[in-house]
């Protein structure tokens, strides 16, 4: 278990060097609780001291990255720039940004000018597991996307979408848009995700029963950008 606390807050201090300060705070919060239960279970009086003083130093220092995460929100200037290499693993959706998916998100906007294959409409359910998993206060989802004459089925399945979202009592709307090329994700918490490849960033799996086939995490992806960033005034909601 220390070795995986080590592990956990090493990657922290890595992203919190590199202003990645939202995933430094998750993973201080993750490495801190390791060294909690580690506490919990440490009869050495020496060993107990030493791991509490060191939960206190990387609690301290979450704080500090949690207040300075609000005051640049407030101040609308929050910025996380990464990438992802080409041929690399462990960026699912879940990875690059579910962390901003949160109770607080009513309504998820998304422009994306390629969901329209089958593997790309996919991805997009992919996306809306995620939400409904963490936003309980999930009510709609809307699509901007472009249409493509020659994918027959790209109406049919997006309405199959739609349908199944309205099970989960979540509305869903897509409308079609023939100059779209901006790729983004608006929150109605405030927080856009701009990733350069859209939601259509992975490799194809090199087979139907390889890992990765099925696991986004373990799926090796396409060279592109990631920006994320809060725009303070869409707090309350987006029109």
């Amino acid at each position: 278990m220390e070795s995986a606390a080590g592990s956990v807050l090493k990657r922290a201090v890595e992203m919190d060097m590199k202003e990645q300060y939202t995933m430094a705070l998750v993973l201080y919060q993750e490495g801190v609780q390791i060294l909690i239960d580690m506490v919990k279970e440490t009869r050495e009086t020496s060993k107990a001291d030493y791991l509490t003083t060191k939960t206190k130093e990387y609690l301290d220092r979450a704080e500090k990255v949690k207040q300075l995460i609000t005051t640049r929100k407030s101040a609308g200037i929050y910025r996380e720039l990464s990438k992802i290499e080409s041929g690399s693993t462990g960026h699912s959706y879940a990875s690059v940004f579910g962390r901003f998916l949160d109770g607080t998100v009513t309504h998820i906007e998304i422009e994306d000018p390629y969901i329209r294959a089958f593997h790309q409409c996919q991805n997009l359910v992919r996306l809306c597991e995620l939400a409904i998993q963490k936003c309980c206060a999930l009510s709609r989802i809307s699509l901007l996307t472009t249409f493509d004459s020659e994918e027959s089925q790209q109406i049919s399945r997006l309405a199959e979408l739609k349908e199944s979202l309205a099970s989960h009592r979540i509305s869903f709307d897509f409308s079609f848009s023939e100059t779209l090329h901006d790729r983004q994700i608006t929150l109605s918490n405030g927080w856009v995700i701009k990733i350069g490849r859209g939601l259509d960033y992975f490799k194809p799996p090199e087979g139907k029963f390889v890992i990765g086939s099925c696991d986004l995490e373990l799926r090796r992806c396409l060279e592109t950008t990631v920006d994320i960033f809060h725009k303070n005034q869409l707090q309350g909601g987006t029109k």
